[in-house]
């Protein structure tokens, strides 16, 4: 699927929803007629879950409205399939418990098997994630496994997600497992540089996923996507802080599925650890990732601005001698421009064991100002395709100026 084939299916959900709003016999209150509080103290999971079971059993277009007002929701659910079009108008503030312990698995709110759906309203899912933070070291310890996610979709199908704020997770803000024809437009993810393992918008094995002009500052990746993903598009974002836009890391996991289909294009990312990256285990298990495109990207003080990375290897604790096998093919990087906060800012490492095949830069014009002096390029087991302008001069570094990467 192409950005203007994707663009178009957006399109055609927007007159949808539009459509649906429109043909609405039902809309469910959930301060009116279920009785939630906006006083930040009564739960809002009963009257949330009551108002989801009956919009859910109509056979009409029905919506849910969270009025203004600052809410307490302990966890939620949102099961489907339900049985017409449903709307989850979230106009307030849904705040999580601060605790952590007072979690026990990583969900928080969950949408589930749901097919048209929509949610927008202007609302924040607020996770109060600070206090966890400083507990999420997964190098150490398994506490994070447990630390809830803001948002899961699980399994939703042709969806519009827009004008809603999801901020200070204790883990992941956003989760995209098994879904089709997703779209999350003017979405906001906020937290602070910090904030550990608290990506933007993950994506896994989904298809037809879209991330337009959306706004992501965090403390980890902004859109990371993992295995089975395809047909994914992130357009206009603005990434920073965090680590930039990645895909994987790939191969830790056996029976993963292949990555195809990326565009990320005309996105500004700024004060980041990365810019655009491809990352893969070594020693993996096998599998592959191809046709990934990234265009039209302004990178402001940006570490790694383009890194391909196949000796991805956080808290040292894998096998560097053992190559990747995760073979990369079709991938280009296209009229990249900016500042990079490293004198890297070409990093092409990939698998001694599966060399990367059509890798292509094209008008690449990256600067850095630092002791070391001007911008360089690395390269190695690849030969890229050189078009336009190449500042850094592409692939010019000797191996021996290698620099090792913080692999986070």
């Amino acid at each position: 699927m192409d950005v203007q084939l994707s663009i178009t299916v957006v399109s055609v959900l927007l007159l949808l929803f539009t459509s649906t709003a429109k043909a609405q016999s039902g809309v469910f209150d959930v301060v009116a007629k279920y009785g939630a509080k906006a006083d930040e103290k009564t739960d809002l999971s009963q009257p949330l879950l009551d108002a989801w079971k009956e919009a859910c059993a109509s056979t009409t277009p029905s919506k849910i409205v969270i009025p203004k007002g600052t809410y307490l929701l302990s966890k939620a659910t949102l099961e489907g399939p339900c049985k017409g079009p449903i709307e989850l108008q979230v106009q307030g503030t849904v705040k999580a418990p601060a605790d952590p312990s007072a979690f026990k698995d990583p969900n928080w709110v969950v949408f589930n098997k749901l097919e048209q759906f929509t949610m927008s309203g202007g609302g924040v899912f607020d996770g109060q994630g600070a206090a966890a933070w400083g507990k999420n070291d997964c190098s150490k310890n398994k506490y994070c496994a447990a630390l809830p996610i803001n948002l899961r979709f699980n399994f939703v199908s042709n969806a519009m997600i827009q004008d809603i704020t999801t901020k200070d997770s204790k883990q992941f803000n956003v989760n995209v497992l098994g879904c089709k024809n997703i779209t999350f437009q003017h979405f906001t993810v906020s937290a602070p540089e910090n904030s550990l393992n608290t990506d933007g918008i993950h994506i896994g094995r989904s298809d037809g996923v879209n991330v337009i002009d959306t706004d992501i500052k965090t403390g980890d990746d902004c859109v990371s996507i993992g295995d089975g993903s395809k047909n994914v598009v992130v357009q206009g974002v603005t990434c920073g802080p965090g680590h930039g836009i990645s895909i994987g890391s790939l191969g830790k996991f056996q029976g993963e599925e292949p990555v195809s289909g990326i565009k990320v294009s005309k996105c500004t990312i700024s004060n980041t650890m990365n810019g655009v990256r491809i990352k893969s285990w070594p020693a993996s298990y096998p599998g592959s990732a191809s046709d990934m495109h990234f265009e039209d990207i302004t990178m402001n003080n940006v570490g790694n601005p383009i890194l391909i990375d196949q000796e991805y290897c956080p808290w040292n604790q894998c096998d560097l001698k053992i190559p990747s096998r995760i073979k990369l093919s079709n991938i280009s990087f296209k009229n990249i421009r900016g500042t990079s906060s490293t004198q890297q800012a070409v990093k092409l490492i990939c698998s001694s064991g599966l060399p990367c095949e059509g890798v292509e830069l094209a008008d690449i014009d990256l600067t850095y100002k630092g002791p070391e002096g001007p911008a360089i390029s690395y390269c190695s087991n690849v030969s890229p395709k050189l078009t336009g302008k190449q500042n850094p001069s592409a692939c010019s570094a000797p191996a021996g100026t290698s620099i090792p990467l913080a692999h986070k």
